[in-house]
């Protein structure tokens, strides 16, 4: 792995973290969409609103992200991808508009004809626009974008049996992952009929993304099949392991209500996805147009590393503390001041006790481990040349990320002991 390949696992990791987030928002979207009517078809249609309204636009931080960073390093790639498959790309991008409206206009809406409307086209576009994005994979999955500006056909390279099926299977998946999250918040609600409802929801479309997948293998037999073969026999083939295994975790952990758990093993299966069809394509990126090949010149990509470290430095404690207060519905201990008297149970970490002195000191070796790993990153990845020191430079960027994220959230002990009162 050298500089080139570099960018290509920041887009690889920011395509994870919008299919896992902003999937779980689209997924909420069609639940608005058959929930049915009456008493109970509202009061889904609430939860699934309340829990989307605080963190839907910091999730499409992630497509921005994606587009910018592919963009810039590598622009004949892109270029391809974008003109080519123009239509479900702006198909996507007027579903992420109407979206945004709907959730502005929802608050003004006076009636509840006015509100119907409103949730509806929100539901609508919350399905158009998984749908879309699944093709555009497809397409490139199944080589139908060659290199050059429009070089391939407008309809036929996203209309077809690969890019169709992917596109079905990324709008199921996304209301798998609602669905977790969503029983997830129930039971933090103390909602039981509507973690009823949201559980029996989740085995269901988790048994049918497992169904599509299987789909899609086959499809990907018949229409691709050098893909096919690395998925189930070559690079991609631990990935493919993962994702089944977490799937089936996951569908465990629902069946005996451990909602929290299942939100992690949701969210592995549907990224050894993502990392499974990139080891399978790699180091392709478009027929005849290798990763090295597609790279922008040294200097770009060097500014694109560092650019995207530095972000991170603002973007993930940020992120953090927006999960966080929207997880637990307050900030917590975070390393720093004391909270205050009603959120911090006796014997919490500010507390003089053993648990005190453990919490602070291990936030302050996280934050000091999280500082040592951004310093490596920096150094292996832009002073170093060789192989090795970026692949010890990707691996420091992860350890920053990582470390710095549990730095950020609330000590795992508070919550324990939050949970015992």
């Amino acid at each position: 792995m050298g500089l080139k390949e570099i960018p290509l696992l920041f887009v690889l990791a920011g395509l994870v973290l919008y299919v896992t987030l902003a999937g779980a928002d689209f997924g909420a979207g069609f639940w608005q969409l058959v929930a049915g009517r009456g008493e109970r078809g509202e009061r889904i249609r609430e939860h699934a609103h309340d829990a989307m309204a605080p963190v839907w636009e910091a999730n499409h931080v992630w497509l921005i992200f994606v587009l910018t960073v592919f963009w810039t390093g590598y622009p004949t790639a892109f270029g391809s991808i974008a003109s080519t498959l123009a239509v479900p790309l702006f198909i996507a991008a007027i579903g992420i508009i109407f979206r945004g409206a709907a959730y502005a206009l929802r608050a003004g809406t006076t009636s509840l004809r006015e509100q119907s409307a409103v949730d509806t086209a929100f539901s609508i576009s919350s399905v158009l626009t998984p749908f879309a994005l699944g093709t555009v994979i497809g397409a490139i999955a199944d080589e139908r974008v060659p290199v050059g500006n429009a070089a391939g056909d407008m309809f036929s390279s996203w209309l077809n049996l690969t890019a169709v099926t992917i596109g079905v299977l990324a709008v199921v998946i996304s209301a798998y992952l609602a669905a977790v999250y969503l029983a997830a918040d129930a039971v933090r609600a103390g909602d039981a009929e509507l973690e009823q409802a949201f559980r029996r929801r989740a085995l269901g479309t988790g048994v049918v993304a497992g169904a599509l997948a299987v789909v899609g293998l086959v499809v990907l037999h018949h229409e691709t099949h050098h893909l096919y073969h690395e998925l189930v026999a070559g690079r991609g083939l631990p990935a493919l392991i993962v994702s089944v295994l977490a799937g089936l975790a996951t569908l465990v952990l629902v069946v005996v209500r451990r909602y929290e758990l299942s939100r992690y093993t949701a969210a592995l299966a549907v990224a050894a996805i993502v990392a499974g069809w990139a080891l399978a394509q790699e180091p392709v990126l478009l027929p005849g147009l290798t990763v090295s090949q597609a790279a922008a010149p040294h200097d770009t990509l060097v500014a694109i590393v560092v650019a995207v470290v530095g972000g991170g430095l603002i973007l993930f404690p940020s992120l953090a503390l927006l999960f966080s207060l929207t997880l637990r519905g307050h900030i917590g201990y975070i390393g720093g001041g004391p909270a205050s008297a009603e959120q911090l149970p006796d014997g919490g970490p500010t507390s003089g006790g053993v648990r005190g002195v453990v919490a602070r000191s291990s936030t302050g070796l996280l934050v000091r481990a999280a500082g040592a790993c951004l310093v490596g990153a920096l150094g292996f990845l832009t002073a170093a040349d060789a192989g090795w020191a970026h692949v010890i430079g990707v691996l420091s960027l992860v350890g920053f990320i990582v470390l710095g994220v549990c730095a950020a959230l609330p000590l795992a002990l508070q919550e324990d002991s939050a949970a015992g009162d």
